[in-house]
């Protein structure tokens, strides 16, 4: 029952204590505040960083030079694009020392719409960071992915992305990260105590962090399955994932099955569970919110095509973000800019009666 941003929280202390993280910093990273979605409050190793971009990737990347691991936060990936010259530098460095020169780095950012951040607070980073080799990246559709995607990026010696999907922070998982108390109100009430800094003066609080924190074993690289469907598939990560689930359960009652697929990693990403459920229901749709032009579910559609031209049913379809230079605040252009919960429904309903 761990929000997500509890479950980031969960995750880091567990990497301070376990993986030899000795440094978590960024701009408001630190106390008071703890992260600007909280997702770094009462831990140890925590520090603020200047508002400086370039500093912050630059400074983690010094220290994963030296062998030191850490994790260090944009505090929206709206700023992150004026480090991309050393980003690439990192990304390059552990493959071309052939390892010689392993890169324990974890860089976090919030990515995505959904919250009313307009234009400077509502950007995606996914389609860019894949398109900057050697970075192994992931998004978190629950709390309990986030958890256990964050330590198995955590444990690395490739420089790994945490992208956080900034709609879902606030979200309460539905499956017990291990450790956590009991899924009941009095569990949830307990983990706040423990774990979520008062209001007002902080100075003198100190989280008490739940005994039995362990790694469930997420690897990096493997999908999953969100619902059982036989009529279309639909690939997604991040907060669509929980959309389009509620989109197959709807769509169950007029006998159109989904099948959702999780990717849960961006790269190195799960080819084999893809190409599974695309050969069972011979319809794809692939969904995201970054923007629409040379988006990483073009990719996808590609390798789509080459691999599965025969086998298709129906032409792919692609869902993505609008190729707007910003999202304006008002709901209606939020929603008017990134794939809704109707897009997604039509979309299955036309690629359903499409016959070949």
């Amino acid at each position: 029952m761990a929000t997500m941003a509890q479950a980031i929280r969960m995750a880091l202390h567990y990497g301070e204590k376990n993986l030899g993280v000795k440094h978590i910093f960024g701009q408001d990273v630190g106390p008071p505040l703890g992260g600007v979605f909280t997702a770094t409050q009462g831990l140890s190793t925590t520090w603020n960083s200047p508002l400086d971009e370039r500093g912050i990737v630059g400074a983690a990347t010094g220290l994963a030079y030296s062998g030191v691991r850490s994790v260090a936060e944009i505090q929206f990936c709206d700023y992150i694009y004026n480090t991309i010259d050393l980003l690439k530098i990192t990304g390059m460095s552990c493959w071309t020392s052939n390892g010689d020169w392993p890169m324990p780095i974890t860089i976090m950012t919030p990515v995505g719409a959904g919250i009313r951040g307009s234009i400077y607070h509502s950007h995606s980073f996914d389609a860019t960071a894949t398109h900057i080799p050697g970075w192994k990246i992931v998004m978190p559709s629950s709390a309990l992915d986030a958890y256990g995607l964050l330590i198995s990026c955590m444990k690395e010696n490739n420089p790994t992305m945490f992208l956080k999907p900034k709609a879902l922070l606030r979200v309460e998982g539905e499956d017990q990260i291990p450790g956590e108390p009991p899924l009941t109100p009095e569990g949830k009430k307990e983990l706040k105590e423990r774990i979520d800094a008062p209001l007002g003066d902080r100075s003198q609080w100190k989280s008490r962090w739940p005994e039995g924190l362990s790694d469930p074993g997420i690897d990096i690289g493997v999908g999953k399955r969100v619902h059982e469907g036989r009529h279309v598939s639909v690939v997604t990560y991040g907060r669509h994932v929980l959309i389009a689930k509620e989109v197959a359960q709807s769509l169950m009652q007029e006998g159109i099955e989904v099948d959702v697929i999780d990717m849960r990693t961006l790269w190195p990403y799960d080819w084999n569970l893809i190409s599974e459920s695309i050969l069972k229901t011979r319809r794809v749709i692939f969904v995201n919110e970054d923007t629409e032009v040379t988006n990483f579910g073009e990719h996808l559609y590609r390798r789509t095509v080459e691999n599965f031209f025969y086998e298709l049913h129906a032409r792919p379809r692609l869902l993505a973000g609008a190729f707007v230079p910003g999202i304006g605040l008002a709901d209606p252009l939020e929603a008017a800019s990134v794939p809704q919960a109707s897009d997604i429904y039509n979309a299955c309903k036309e690629i359903v009666a499409e016959r070949p």
